[in-house]
C-alpha cells in the first residue's frame, strides 16, 4: 500500500494533484467550498488564544494535497485576525515532489507566511506553540490486512503474482498487540484491516510543538462498532472515478487505496505520547460548535452560498455523520480534559452510520 500511494515516481499521490473534486476520484470537504477552511481557521486561532496569543506560533499542514485547504485557512486567519496571520508560520510537511510543487504555486501570494519540508525532522529542531492536522490522511496510512481462520488470525499478504497469499503465523509484535483488543469472537473468513502506525506518525510531529493541538479529521468508528462481526469484509476501498471498489491489487499506482480509521487506536497512540484526548465527536457536531459565532451571525439572513457549504458538511446522512474529528492536546496546560461524553464515544462508539468517500 505504502508503495502503490506513494513511491515518488509511480504512486497514485505522487502522480499530480487531480484526484480530488468533480474531475478526480473522490471528493473530501474541501471540495464542498472554503467554508470548511474558514472553520478549521476560527478552531486554530482559538488554540493560539487559549495558548496565550504567542508572537510566533506554528500551523503544520499533513496531507495538504495541491494547497486549497491551507489558502482556505490562511485567507480566513488573515481576516479574522491580522495579529494572529503576522505572527504565523504555516508549514507544509510534503515529501513527494509534484505534490510540493502545486503547493508553491498555489501559496505564493502568501509569501513567507508559509515554509515547506519534506518531513517534520527540521520542524522539530525548532519547535513552537501551534497546530498539527490533515485532512482525510490517517484513512491514508498504510494497514495490515488479516483474516479470522480457523479460530486465529491470518495475514493476508501480497504475492510477487499479485494475488492474495495468507500467512499463517503472524509475528509482528506491534500486528499482534493491536490484534489482542479485539478477542476472538468472529465468523470463519471475517477480513478487516489493523493499523500499527499511529504512534510512529505521531510522534515526530509532537516534535515539532512546544504545545498545542493535534487535529484529525477523517471517517471511521471507535473500536467497538469497527469490528463488529457483521462487517465481515472491514472497510477496505478503491476509488476511482468517484466509483468504490475493493480489490487494491487490480491496477495499484492508478487507484486510491483507503481504509476507515480505528479512532480508538489512535486516542491509545496519542496518549501513549502524553498527550491528552480533547474532544471527539461527529464533524456536524464539531462544525456547528466551532462555527457558532458565525452562525449567530448570520441569524434572520436569506440562505447563501456558504450556508449551504455548511449544510452539506454537517449534514448526518453526508459529511457531518460519517466522518469525526479527534483533538489531541499536547502539553497545553490550558486544555480541557475529555467530557464525559466524549469519552463513552471513544471508548464505545461513535456513530451508526457508516460513511467515507
Amino acid at each position: 500500500m505504502a508503495a502503490a500511494l506513494y513511491e515518488p515516481e509511480v504512486g497514485y499521490y505522487a502522480r499530480g494533484t487531480r484526484q480530488v473534486g468533480r474531475g478526480g476520484d473522490f471528493f473530501t470537504s474541501v471540495s464542498v467550498g472554503p467554508l470548511f477552511g474558514n472553520l478549521l481557521a476560527r478552531r486554530f486561532l482559538h488554540e493560539w488564544r487559549e495558548l496565550g496569543s504567542p508572537e510566533k506560533w506554528r500551523i503544520i499542514e499533513c496531507g495538504a494535497h495541491d494547497g486549497t485547504l491551507a489558502a482556505d485557512v490562511l485567507d480566513a486567519l488573515r481576516q479574522l485576525d491580522a495579529s494572529a496571520f503576522a505572527a504565523l508560520e504555516y508549514a507544509i510537511c510534503e515529501p513527494l515532489p509534484r505534490l510540493q510543487a502545486a503547493q508553491r504555486e498555489t501559496l505564493g501570494k502568501f509569501g513567507e507566511t508559509v515554509v515547506f519540508a519534506d518531513g517534520p525532522e527540521l520542524l522539530a529542531e525548532n519547535p513552537l506553540p501551534g497546530v498539527v492536522f490533515g485532512n482525510e490522511l490517517l484513512d491514508a496510512l498504510p494497514f495490515h490486512l488479516v483474516e479470522w481462520r480457523s479460530g486465529g488470525w491470518r495475514e493476508c499478504l501480497v504475492g510477487l503474482d499479485f494475488t492474495w497469499q495468507t500467512n499463517d503465523t503472524i509475528t509482528d509484535p506491534l500486528l499482534l498487540e493491536a490484534l489482542a483488543p479485539l478477542g476472538g469472537n468472529f465468523p470463519e473468513g471475517y477480513r478487516t484491516e489493523v493499523r500499527t502506525n499511529f504512534r510512529t506518525f505521531l510522534e515526530p510531529l509532537t516534535r515539532c510543538l512546544s504545545s498545542g493541538l493535534l487535529l484529525w479529521p477523517d471517517y471511521g468508528f471507535a473500536r467497538p462498532e469497527y469490528y463488529l462481526p457483521e462487517r465481515h469484509q472491514g472497510t477496505l476501498r478503491t476509488f476511482s472515478k468517484h466509483r468504490a471498489g475493493e480489490d487494491p491489487l487490480a491496477t495499484p499506482g492508478e487507484i486510491d487505496i483507503t481504509a476507515h480509521v480505528d479512532f480508538t487506536a489512535v486516542a491509545e497512540a496519542a496518549l501513549a505520547l502524553g498527550c491528552h484526548i480533547r474532544a471527539f465527536r461527529n464533524q456536524g457536531a464539531w462544525l456547528t460548535e466551532t462555527g457558532r459565532d458565525w452562525l449567530l451571525s448570520l441569524e434572520g439572513a436569506p440562505p447563501g452560498e456558504l450556508l449551504r457549504q455548511f449544510q452539506t458538511l454537517t449534514h448526518p446522512s453526508h459529511l457531518g455523520g460519517s466522518f469525526h474529528m479527534i483533538e489531541l492536546a499536547w502539553k497545553n496546560p490550558s486544555a480541557t480534559t475529555l467530557s464525559e461524553t466524549d469519552s463513552h464515544r471513544i471508548a464505545l462508539c461513535a456513530c451508526p452510520v457508516p460513511g467515507g468517500r
